[in-house]
């Protein structure tokens, strides 16, 4: 049981890091023309939208984490 929840957490954070990059990447490729605009624009809806993956990412590696010490507490 804890392997795989270390396995879920181990995946968990390396999905993190993915969307952080890629939300990362995705706004750092934002040009003048779509700051301009008057409603936002496809990279910078991407960039949202993978920064909310990542707080989805970091929400279930925490909860992992909490189920590891739970599971660790009562052995």
């Amino acid at each position: 049981m804890n392997t795989f929840l270390v396995i879920l957490l181990v995946a968990a954070m390396i999905a993190t890091v993915v969307a952080l990059v890629r939300g990362i990447v995705t706004f750092l490729k934002t040009t003048e023309a779509d700051l301009n605009g008057t409603q936002p624009s496809a990279s910078s809806l991407k960039s949202n939208k993978m920064m909310q993956f990542r707080i989805f990412f970091q929400a279930l590696a925490i909860m992992i984490v909490v189920l590891i010490l739970f599971a660790a507490g009562r052995t």
